[in-house]
């Protein structure tokens, strides 16, 4: 079984940073694209970024310049700077992968973490 765990979520006020993490558990041998969403109050989710394997990444307008998006192949993990946050970043962040290869040999396409919230506010 695979999971995303994701970490790093809470209060914070306008203008400052927060750093989210996503932890892939279960034995996996790889793992492609994975990205961040997120989905506020009465409103669709949303991609926030993504990052390939191979590091390339890419971002909602909303964000550029703003997130930065990260991850580490050996343990798995990937990583959310936010910098100069504002109440429309307030949303619960989702942790995403694309297709995860296990060492089973069962292959698994779009895992989702549990959400951590991110609220801004003052």
């Amino acid at each position: 079984q695979v999971q995303l765990v994701e970490s790093g979520g809470g209060l914070v006020q306008p203008g400052g940073s927060l750093r989210l993490s996503c932890r892939a558990s279960g034995s996996i041998r790889r793992l492609s694209t994975m990205a961040w969403y997120r989905q506020a109050p009465g409103k669709q989710r949303e991609l926030v970024a993504s990052i390939t394997s191979d590091g390339r990444t890419n971002y909602a307008d909303s964000v550029k310049g703003r997130f930065t998006i990260s991850r580490d192949n050996a343990p798995i993990a990937e990583y959310l700077q936010m910098n100069s946050l504002t109440p429309e970043d307030t949303a619960v962040y989702y942790c995403y992968a694309d297709e995860v290869w296990h060492y089973t040999g069962h292959f698994y396409r779009e895992v989702w973490g549990q959400g951590t919230l991110v609220t801004v506010s003052s």
